[in-house]
């Protein structure tokens, strides 16, 4: 079973909606598989508890804002 995980920011029930029916609908025009065969997560990912290059993508962020 093909498994999409995606780590972003928490969403909109009607957006994560379109976020799975796109992900799936394009892995599958590119892979050939039907796309009931398809899981996609949708994971948050808080800006404090997500790695960029060594360091907290808050830190960064913090950094390019000021």
């Amino acid at each position: 079973m093909p498994t999409i995980f995606f780590y972003g920011p928490d969403l909109e029930k009607e957006k994560r909606r379109e976020l799975i029916r796109r992900f799936t609908q394009a892995a599958s025009e590119l892979t050939g598989i039907d796309q009931s065969a398809f899981v996609v997560y949708l994971r948050p990912s808080d800006r404090d508890r997500v790695g960029v290059g060594g360091q907290l993508l808050e830190d960064v962020m913090k950094k390019n804002n000021a």
